[in-house]
């Protein structure tokens, strides 16, 4: 498995994207309404803001995700990054992919100086927040107002030792 850093503009991030915000709408609650999708911008996620990533194996795409630079947190100004995004094809899960990825990520966040990482999730993707969990990330207050959300979770992050 291999990760590559691309603009979130380019045609390869944006079918991800594309199939990822699909997936996403099908299947998301009807209770909770109507899926919306808010694709992300590119300053965001150039470094050292942030990354973006899409995930290769030998068959050629499996999925991307992301992390960019919050707001720091209000009550001790902790640098903060937020993973976006993270998702894998259905034929990619399962093999543990998704843990490589989240990973990947948080070393990267790490590297530009993250000292929490935070994240939203929904309750109908009951693996990813299993994921998030085992990988040890907390429930927290909410971080933002994403409607799309239910649940949010956050990780304080070692220090990279330079």
């Amino acid at each position: 498995m291999r990760f590559r850093a691309v603009d979130v503009t380019s045609p390869e991030a944006v079918a991800e994207l594309d199939a990822y915000f699909a997936e996403r709408a099908a299947g998301f609650p009807a209770e909770q309404g109507v899926y919306r999708p808010t694709y992300p911008d590119s300053p965001s996620f150039t470094p050292p803001a942030g990354v973006f990533l899409l995930v290769e194996d030998d068959d050629g795409l499996i999925g991307c995700g992301g992390v960019r630079r919050i707001d720091p947190r209000l009550e001790t100004g902790a640098a903060r990054y937020e993973i976006k995004h993270l998702w894998l094809r259905p034929a990619a899960r399962g093999r543990g992919a998704g843990r490589r990825l989240l990973e990947e990520l948080e070393r990267r966040a790490t590297a530009f100086g993250a000292e929490e990482l935070v994240l939203d999730t929904n309750a109908s993707l009951a693996a990813a927040g299993g994921l998030y969990r085992s990988s040890g990330y907390s429930t927290i207050e909410p971080y933002n107002d994403n409607p799309n959300a239910t649940h949010w979770y956050g990780k304080r992050l070692q220090p990279q030792i330079r």
